[in-house]
């Protein structure tokens, strides 16, 4: 059963969604060289003292920590740890999320540490981030939840890959529905698989997280020993981005945005929903 958001209720993940985006501002001004993934940790719990939010991911299913740091082939649900130490060149991707009075938010993005960073990073990051601003858009009253994963597919296949050959677009992981919990009905793949069907009709109060992972490489993953830890099966690095978004009567909220989407959806001819929260 996909759960529906009223109003009010999507006010109150624009909370959680803002309390992530400060996450993501702090985190990513302490992605430097000599940093390890555990202080980043460290950053992303004062964020959530500061605004009395609770983690979502500290303790799902066991996880370990506060917010996942995913670098360079490490696709997702990376540890962070004192033995993961970052250098230049590094590209880093990390998922967090937050919830206030019960409510989840859930966002996630590509940062590169230092400089001196190949071009085929720089586009892969930049690929993966305008797919999930595709899935976005498509984010339509009336369209389907296919139209959000063709939308993402279809941006990335049309994208030429510096050197040749394909991007992987990961096909274990995709995005979710969110609301009360950080993970709900319906699962969202990044590509259309035909067998799936349509899926749901978008309807005011539909919520999605939309997080395209795409590698250089291959679309296969395996996971570590840590159960955790998942990496692509041929080594090559990956990038990940991820939004919470709402469907209202007006449009698409991007409740993980600082602006709400406003701005980037403006250049892709979509009017974003008016921000609950002003």
């Amino acid at each position: 059963m996909v759960q529906i958001k009223t109003s009010e209720q999507i006010a109150k993940m624009r909370e959680a969604g803002l309390v992530v985006a400060a996450i993501h501002a702090a985190t990513r001004e302490a992605a430097v060289p000599g940093a390890t993934t555990k202080d980043l940790d460290q950053v992303a719990r004062k964020v959530l003292a500061e605004h009395n939010a609770k983690p979502n991911f500290l303790g799902y299913g066991g996880f370990p920590a506060t917010i996942c740091t995913s670098v360079n082939e490490v696709v997702v649900h990376g540890i962070p740890s004192d033995d993961v130490v970052l250098k230049d060149g590094d590209v880093i991707s990390i998922d967090c999320g937050a919830i206030i009075d019960g409510w989840h938010g859930d966002a996630a993005y590509t940062a590169f540490v230092g400089s001196g960073h190949a071009p085929e990073l720089v586009e892969l990051s930049r690929v993966t981030e305008e797919s999930m601003w595709a899935g976005i858009a498509a984010m339509k009253l009336g369209n389907r939840l296919v139209d959000v994963s063709r939308a993402i597919e279809t941006y990335i296949r049309r994208q030429p890959k510096p050197g040749g050959g394909r991007y992987g677009i990961i096909e274990d992981y995709g995005g979710h529905g969110i609301g009360t919990e950080m993970h709900m009905d319906p699962h969202l793949l990044n590509y259309v698989d035909r067998r799936r069907g349509k899926g749901p009709k978008l309807v005011p109060g539909f919520c999605l997280a939309i997080e395209p992972m795409v590698s250089l490489g291959t679309p296969k993953t395996e996971v570590l020993q840590d159960d955790w830890t998942v990496i692509t099966t041929d080594g090559t690095w990956s990038s990940h981005w991820e939004h919470s978004v709402a469907l209202t009567e007006e449009g698409p909220l991007v409740l993980t945005s600082p602006d709400a989407g406003k701005a980037k959806l403006a250049e892709l001819g979509i009017v974003a929903a008016p921000d609950p929260l002003g």
